[in-house]
């Protein structure tokens, strides 16, 4: 069982399914996903419609510990992404009539 998908496979797919060169299925791919990423990053939220909504998130500044040596050390804030999968999405994942 495969886990991970590349940029080269959504291009592959793109290219067998619609017939479109490779190049344009690799433009096509990279703008879709730089088009979420800046709208990610500007306003904060993203919804795509029956799939989900992205979103980020401020984490506070915390003090974590090595597992190995014991060490504290503070980890800083920083922004996460996090993803809210739409209902659609939840019935299609868990429908057994595959």
């Amino acid at each position: 069982m495969r886990i991970n998908l590349t940029k080269k496979d959504l291009v592959n797919q793109v290219y067998m399914q619609l017939g479109f060169s490779k190049q344009v299925s690799e433009n096509l791919i990279n703008d879709f996903l730089s088009t979420i990423i800046f709208n990610i990053k500007n306003e904060k939220k993203l919804k795509l419609s029956k799939f989900g909504t992205f979103s980020i998130r401020q984490k506070k500044s915390r003090i974590g510990r090595n597992p190995k040596t014991k060490e504290a050390k503070i980890i800083s804030s920083r922004d996460v992404v996090l993803f809210k999968p739409s209902k659609e999405f939840k019935k299609f994942i868990n429908n057994k009539d595959d």
